[in-house]
């Protein structure tokens, strides 16, 4: 696991700059864009990606097509709506806030689409005190990519999500190979990944964890703080899929 504090990737005009190949490895990035009202303009290159509004909203332009993405106050006030951008696109992004950029390296180009906050699936995933909202806005079966998977994931404070343990490094009929990112915010909570190696990290508003292989979870939410997280997945199977393996000590 690599713990990226917040701030430490920014390299103007991203505030965290994550690429396949800072990260090493081949597939999954993010990026996030703070804007007063101006415009940033850039190239997607090889990756496919999501405009996603973290707080505040945006005009999104590519591709000859122009988008208006109302956003959200903030990741706990609401689910919000998102653009699609392809490969080898110019995009323009215009607005006020915050905007996270998840992206994969991808080889099918898909048109400029827009995500409507309405149609994005919600649910309530676990019971107790592993209760958590799961916002799956661009998981496989809801919204069509090449490599790129992401959801948001809400965990109110004292609970644990990412839970059982789990994870995605070996292909199988019931495991698919992903890297993935976690973005947060909120906080302060915990985060613990396992297996391959050991790490607990405490994690706020703006870190990033990267998990290549082994086994990831609990994301654990002080008591009193809740903890938002941002997760970006992809990986080299043709058909996406989120399938993963428990930890069978505590599946």
């Amino acid at each position: 696991m690599t713990l990226i504090p917040a701030g430490s990737t920014a390299l103007a005009p991203w505030a965290l700059f994550v690429t396949p190949e800072s990260a090493g490895w081949a597939y999954a990035g993010l990026r996030l864009l703070c804007l007063s009202g101006e415009s940033v303009e850039f190239t997607t290159g090889d990756e496919e990606m999501l405009v996603l509004p973290l707080s505040g909203s945006c005009e999104v332009e590519c591709d000859g097509v122009r988008l208006t993405l109302h956003g959200r106050t903030s990741v706990f006030h609401a689910v919000s709506d998102f653009a699609y951008l392809p490969v080898g696109a110019t995009a323009r992004i215009t607005g006020t806030g915050r905007f996270a950029f998840p992206a994969a390296r991808a080889s099918r180009s898909f048109p400029v689409r827009y995500g409507p906050a309405r149609e994005v699936p919600v649910e309530v995933r676990g019971a107790g005190q592993a209760s958590r909202q799961v916002n799956n806005f661009c998981a496989p079966d809801a919204f069509d990519c090449d490599k790129l998977v992401a959801v948001e994931v809400l965990t109110p404070g004292g609970n644990w999500s990412s839970y059982p343990p789990h994870k995605h490094d070996t292909a199988s009929e019931r495991e698919a190979v992903l890297e993935e990112i976690y973005y947060f915010e909120g906080g302060p909570g915990y985060q613990r990944v396992y297996g391959t190696h050991d790490t607990l990290a405490e994690v706020s508003g703006g870190d990033v964890v990267l998990v290549p292989h082994g086994y990831h979870g609990p994301s654990m939410a002080a008591p009193g703080y809740d903890l938002y997280y941002l997760n970006v997945l992809a990986g080299p199977a043709p058909q996406r899929s989120m399938a993963f393996c428990d930890d069978p000590r505590h599946a």
